[in-house]
């Protein structure tokens, strides 16, 4: 069974009477939200899916935690920007001058890309909510229970505590009512007020109730925003999922402070660059963002690519060869009869859908091997596939194009390959006696088939060739006349399968380019 199922099951078996699954995930616009992130979402995605196949409503919330304080200037973000820190996201100026604030800009570059996906949630604005007014009450409610808070994340920690201490906490951070910063100390809370002295200068007491610049601490918030959406399930990175991390905490604060219990939990672990081995961060510009890996890979193979993998189970996202690859898989599992795939991968494609129509493309790696030899046309690249007997609409093709454009050009440039202006001599020099036969006798063949389109029937004919009785021996002749060719052809030991590259060449320039 899927892993998705398997949760969605223990949803319904767990609560049987529930009307609706709310099932939540969120994230701090820190900065550009990347693919690790979008680990979050996805995990709660499929769930709400298998959910609502199984025939439950559901209801999939995302909070966007734009009320947490400012607390590093990422990479790519201007340096003068560190004047802000220890601000609401949501009051800080958009860094690139295109939308209201810095938590806006970053909202709206992610949610632009899970719209691709075909995900739409209730997307929550944090900084909103606490500004209404509609967690008041809530916050009263931590704040008189302030020691019983801190004995309970008292208990998660190896480190001495005191009673002072204890006197002294407040489970809430305050945005100072001038410089708007976090700033602050926290003086006392008396008759449902709270007094408090900035940094910058200003002191005031300002009553909970109406209260506008008070947010709960994480491990409170959390637990406390269960309550208010009736949350069911939430995933949670490896890094709150330890015996001592914030999920446990949390779950301890929602039992005995909001008498709520706590949502069903999935961890899930990270996902790293290909060779980096480092966990993603917004901060460190160590990223590759949905909207990037979107240039490359359709959103089914993306989805794809998180379904097939338990969510504990760590991944890398490769750039290099690693995208044929995945496409190849994709494309192999998403034409093979249902019958024949196992229970896991047959639920994974039908999770990754985005739409009910069935899309014809062509094979990427067919396409990224034909577009440098036809310039990167692709009116040229559907000229090509056609003469191999596939046909597909110019869009179609199109879409396939401009992604393996991208792709080659940005992320895999020693797989543009460029045909020869002029015979390589050098290289055909240097061939044994009995190599030079074979590409003489595929130079006959070229010459000798007036119908190239049977490719099978083709290949045999070029096997042929240089065929040999010992299998491992014809094994080894057949890649080496293929290296040959391509040496001779584009300077490369690899290159598209031999069909495409007759195509994809021409048929008499190839002669010409391997007659000596």
């Amino acid at each position: 069974m899927h892993w998705a199922f398997r949760i969605a099951e223990e949803l319904i078996s767990k609560h049987p009477d529930r009307e609706t699954f709310v099932c939540a995930s969120g994230i701090s616009p820190s900065g550009s939200v990347h693919i690790g992130n979008f680990r979050e979402v996805v995990t709660t995605y499929f769930v709400v899916r298998a959910l609502q196949q199984l025939g439950n409503k559901t209801r999939f919330i995302f909070s966007w935690d734009d009320f947490d304080r400012f607390r590093k200037v990422p990479k790519n973000i201007d340096s003068t920007f560190e004047q802000y820190i220890g601000m609401p996201y949501s009051e800080i100026p958009c860094p690139f001058g295109c939308h209201s604030s810095y938590a806006e800009h970053f909202e709206k570059e992610f949610e632009q890309s899970l719209r691709e996906f075909g995900i739409v949630p209730d997307f929550i604005y944090q900084s909103k909510e606490y500004q209404s007014g509609r967690y008041n009450t809530q916050i009263l409610h931590a704040l008189k229970n302030r020691k019983q808070i801190y004995d309970i994340l008292m208990n998660f920690k190896t480190s001495e505590h005191s009673m002072e201490e204890r006197e002294q906490f407040y489970p809430v951070n305050m945005y100072c009512e001038v410089c708007r910063k976090d700033t602050v100390h926290i003086h006392k809370f008396q008759d449902e007020r709270l007094s408090y002295t900035c940094s910058c200068g200003h002191s005031n007491s300002i009553e909970v109730a109406l209260a506008t610049n008070i947010k709960l601490n994480w491990k409170v918030d959390w637990p406390m925003r269960w309550k208010a959406e009736d949350v069911v399930f939430e995933p949670g990175g490896r890094d709150h999922s330890s015996a001592t991390g914030s999920f446990n905490v949390s779950k301890e604060i929602a039992s005995n402070i909001f008498n709520f219990q706590a949502p069903e939990y999935e961890p899930y672990d990270f996902i790293s660059i290909k060779g980096s081995g480092e966990k993603m961060s917004s901060s460190s510009g160590n990223n590759i963002t949905p909207g990037e890996l979107l240039k490359i890979y359709t959103p089914e193979v993306i989805l794809f690519m998180f379904a097939k993998y338990q969510p504990n189970a760590p991944f890398h996202i490769g750039l290099d060869d690693d995208v044929i690859r995945n496409y190849t898989e994709y494309e192999r599992f998403n034409q093979a009869e249902q019958i024949h795939l196992k229970e896991e991968i047959s639920a994974a494609l039908e999770l990754s859908s985005v739409t009910s129509s069935i899309r014809r493309v062509p094979k990427f790696s067919h396409v990224a091997s034909i577009l440098p030899l036809v310039n990167f046309d692709a009116s040229h690249v559907r000229e090509v596939l056609e003469r191999t007997g596939e046909e597909f609409t110019l869009k179609e093709v199109a879409d396939v194009c401009e992604r393996a454009e991208y792709w080659l050009k940005n992320w895999c440039s020693e797989k543009v390959l460029k045909v020869n202006e002029e015979t390589n001599r050098e290289h055909f020099g240097i061939l044994q006696d009995l190599e030079k036969k074979w590409i003489e006798g595929f130079v006959q063949l070229l010459r000798s088939e007036a119908d190239l389109q049977d490719d099978e029937e083709l290949m045999r004919k070029v096997y042929d060739i240089c065929h040999v009785d010992d299998p491992k021996l014809k094994k080894s002749n057949q890649k080496r006349l293929f290296s040959m060719i391509y040496q001779l052809v584009l300077n490369s030991n690899s290159g598209p399968r031999i069909p495409l590259l007759i195509h994809s060449v021409g048929r008499e320039r190839l002669i010409s380019l391997l007659t000596f």
